[in-house]
């Protein structure tokens, strides 16, 4: 039979409904379906004997044991087992009052001749008897599809027109999401959120979102699970709560604690997210699991204890059945337990060591082991295992353990046990790479080129320049276009200045994209951020962090670090900006969870606490203990969001070589219990400012590893006395990185005076790479632009340079000869490894320096 092209019939259909706005489905009669049987092709008809047209149908039956569908022709069809469930192509998805879906009815073949049985169209049997179908919920979201493609049909079943709308479901454990089509989406862990594009956001009364419904494509056939729009079930059907909690039992109790457990209950409309166990009538914990240790109770009282379940949009189930429970009497047993023995490490991680230990002994028995770190009690555990969480990595600890007995007499503690954590990158060495913002602009360095100059494969961090500090509300700050003040010693450059185009907001061509995709630009996350998305994809070793301050953004930490309050704000906001990803709407793009599962932690970068930094900035004597403060309070707050979503994030910051701004500023031995990392600045020894600021007069190198005993300065700046002041503080090397320049600093008039202008009278600062950085040449760049300029090696304090002549210019820059000789330092010295300012300066060549210096 000649057919219709499926495309022109959908113009002509779009037209007919343009033409003639369709009544409300709600209004409509039922639809009825007759299956014809050809052979082995079977086709069901569709009808709609009513007055008004109906949009949004699906036809689901049963076939024998052993018959499957195969072939589906204008619509798409889902087996599982038996059951079948047919949904119509999007031309015939509206059936016309009093018409039929002829001549484009839904066929399909059968592995054998069958007829199906037990058929319904939208919940009614398809022969029109029985009771008539139940009114169609206001809006609903119907999965079409089979395989790896599939897709979502928004029907809005009222008289008004749905304005805005997304759909969030969960896919089995590794299967993702990808490729959308007339929608954007996005996926943490099981869960994918769909957005529509600009022209289907508004759904038309009585209408749906045919024929540009959302699609996607998914790496292994699967059926989505726990679907929702607008927060509400696909289907329209009201959330079921969890049921009840069963078999609530207590295993141990004590003078002061009791134990409980629980049977798992069974899910409701969404998966179980967790337990609320109340004492009477108060709520005592909140808890993941089935158990939970209750504490601080009366001695010799009776409690009552229910728990109810609790799902993920915080539906909860009846209570459990009520359980009493007498806590102990002390005066019953005052004979403390043996204390554990054999206390050892059976393992370690990053952030936690696990312990074992021989059991103790007691007349009434032992109800649980506390496990100390020092003095301080880290957790309780009822068997003879523990593992410590919340750790620092790289950090030794002194664990002992003490039991206790059914009535809280508490053993001497066992032996004492050092152990240590595992290092932030295992037994490697981390390569931090710092990203600018603005590199996309007069640099033209994109994300892309991270993975196309082999950057990316080679790096273990990126951290991503800069977020700024908002002057008024003292919070994170995004969503911003103000670009910062030309002049360098403007004290109020940085206030308010932000790129949100460029971090989430500009479309990416498909040149500069990372897969080579490029934005429609109606995307809800474009911009480097979505590149930095794309870029973990495919390389997943990499962590990516954002880094908060900057010599320009540093103006308001002393006032985000000065109180508790202030502490407490700040790092929330800058937690539900980054690593939440709630980023403010902006051009169309961003919102509530939009930059989510980018940012794997924090940098920190206050430029400089107690110190001098950008002209003015905000300093204050109280600014070393209060950044100990802040760093601690960005800690709390990271592991706290670890509790709820099982991830680790990481915490560090970017420190200064000067020993005089660590006096200042830096509780060394401290700040260490919270970070994962400090990027010791291992460069802007010496330099010209494109102000001619700075050290306009004299040449210097910037980055030398030792101290240069031709150095005129009585500070005599190097890599290895900055890094002595960490390791002198207690500081484990395995925490410190050492900084490498991609970029070179130079000056101009420069007399040879016989050491080819080394440490030389100058003129200024010579010309940039850019206009406004006098000084400032990125590697690449500088090499290929200062003709003439002779590279040179200080083999004595590891330097590297170039001079063009007498009354030239004169460059000082790290290379492959030095970056070779301060990596061999950095593993003769068991330190972590090198951070690197900043990515652009190099097209492959330092990095694979790094690489092979660190193997």
């Amino acid at each position: 039979m000649r057919r219709t092209p499926p495309i022109l019939f959908a113009l002509l259909l779009v037209a007919a409904l343009t033409a003639a706005p369709a009544a409300p489905a709600a209004a409509a009669a039922r639809l009825t379906a007759v299956f014809t049987l050809t052979g082995s092709q079977g086709k069901f008809t569709v009808s709609n004997p009513g007055t008004a047209p109906v949009t949004g149908w699906s036809i689901t039956f049963d076939l024998p044991p052993g018959v499957t569908v195969g072939n589906p022709q204008n619509a798409t069809t889902t087996q599982n087992g038996t059951r079948v469930k047919l949904t119509p192509a999007f031309y015939i998805n509206t059936v016309r009052a009093g018409g039929s879906t002829e001549p484009y009815s839904p066929a399909f073949t059968l592995s054998s001749p069958a007829q199906p049985t037990g058929c319904t169209i939208n919940g009614a049997n398809c022969d029109g008897s029985g009771d008539p179908p139940p009114p169609p919920a206001p809006v609903t979201a119907t999965y079409t599809g089979g395989g790896t493609r599939g897709g979502f049909v928004i029907a809005n079943n009222t008289a008004a027109a749905l304005n805005g709308w997304s759909i969030t479901f969960d896919l089995p454990a590794g299967v993702t999401a990808s490729g959308a089509q007339h929608a954007t989406l996005s996926q943490s862990g099981r869960q994918v959120t769909l957005t529509p594009a600009h022209y289907n956001t508004t759904v038309p009364a009585g209408g749906s979102t045919e024929p540009y419904s959302p699609a996607f494509t998914l790496s292994a056939p699967a059926e989505p699970e726990n679907c929702r729009i607008n927060d509400v079930r696909c289907d329209g059907s009201a959330d079921t709560p969890p049921a009840a909690p069963g078999n609530l039992r207590s295993p141990v109790k004590t003078t002061k604690t009791v134990s409980l457990t629980w049977d798992a209950s069974a899910p409701g409309s969404l998966p179980v997210a967790g337990y609320e166990v109340y004492s009477g009538a108060a709520p005592a914990a909140t808890v993941t699991g089935t158990s939970t240790t209750l504490t601080g109770l009366t001695p010799d009282t009776e409690y009552t204890f229910t728990v109810k379940a609790r799902d993920r949009k915080g539906n909860t189930s009846p209570a459990s059945a009520a359980l009493k429970v007498r806590t102990n009497n002390p005066g019953d047993d005052t004979r403390p337990p043996t204390a554990p023995s054999g206390l050892r490490s059976t393992g370690k991680g990053p952030a936690s060591v696990s312990l074992a230990w021989d059991a103790s002994t007691d007349n009434t028995g032992v109800a649980g082991y506390d496990v100390y770190i020092g003095e301080t009690l880290k957790t309780t555990v009822p068997g003879t295992t523990a593992t410590v969480n919340g750790l620092s990595p790289s950090t030794e600890y002194t664990f002992t353990v003490r039991a206790r007995d059914l009535y809280d007499n508490v053993s001497p503690p066992s032996n004492a046990l050092k152990a240590s954590t595992a290092d932030i990158v295992g037994d490697g060495y981390a390569r931090v790479g710092y990203f600018v913002q603005w590199g996309i602009y007069g640099r033209q360095y994109f994300v892309r080129n991270l993975d196309t100059t082999g950057a990316a494969a080679k790096l273990t961090h990126i951290n991503y320049a800069f977020g700024n500090v908002d002057p008024v509300n003292l919070t994170c700050l995004h969503g911003v276009t103000k670009g910062t003040s030309p002049n360098p010693q403007d004290p109020n450059q940085g206030d308010g200045a932000g790129d949100a185009d460029a971090d989430y907001g500009r479309p990416m061509s498909a040149a500069q994209s990372v897969d080579g995709v490029g934005d429609t630009g109606w995307e809800k996350l474009r911009g480097n951020y979505n590149q930095l998305r794309k870029l973990k994809a495919k390389h997943p070793h990499l962590k990516v962090l954002i880094s908060l301050g900057g010599w320009t953004y540093s103006k308001y930490f002393s006032d985000v670090a000065a109180t508790d309050a202030a502490r407490r704000k700040f790092v929330s906001s800058c937690i539900d900006l980054y690593i939440k990803g709630d980023l403010p709407v902006y051009n169309g793009a961003g919102g509530p969870g939009t930059a989510a599962g980018i940012f794997d932690g924090i940098d920190l970068d206050w430029e400089w606490p107690g110190a001098e930094g950008h002209p003015g900035n905000h300093v204050s004597p109280a600014d070393k203990r209060n950044n100990t403060l802040l760093i601690a309070e960005f800690r709390r707050q990271l592991d706290a969001l670890t509790e709820e979503t099982g991830r680790r994030y990481q915490l560090t910051a970017f420190t200064p070589a000067d020993p005089a701004k660590i006096e200042a500023g830096w509780e060394l031995a401290e700040v260490a219990r919270h970070l994962d990392i400090f990027n010791v600045q291992g460069y802007d020894f010496h330099g010209a400012g494109s102000d001619n600021s700075w050290e306009p007069n004299r040449t210097g190198h910037q980055g030398n590893l030792y101290a240069d005993a031709d150095d005129p300065y009585p500070f005599r700046f190097s890599v290895e006395n900055a890094v002595k002041e960490y390791l002198d503080a207690g500081v484990n090397p395995r925490k410190i990185t050492i900084g490498l320049a991609y970029y070179g600093r130079g000056w101009q008039g420069v007399t040879d005076g016989g050491r080819s202008g080394e440490w030389q009278p100058a003129t200024g600062a010579a010309p940039g790479q850019f206009q406004e950085e006098a000084g400032t040449r990125g590697y690449g760049n500088l090499v290929a632009s200062v003709p003439g300029c002779t590279v040179r090696h200080d083999e004595q304090a590891v330097a590297t340079y170039c001079f063009t002549g007498n009354g030239g210019q004169w460059w000082t820059f790290d290379d492959t000869w030095s970056i070779a000789r301060k990596t061999a330092w950095v593993r003769q010295k068991g330190l972590l490894g090198v951070m690197i300012w900043e990515m652009s300066g190099d097209t492959g060549t330092l990095t694979t320096a790094v690489d092979t210096g660190l193997r």
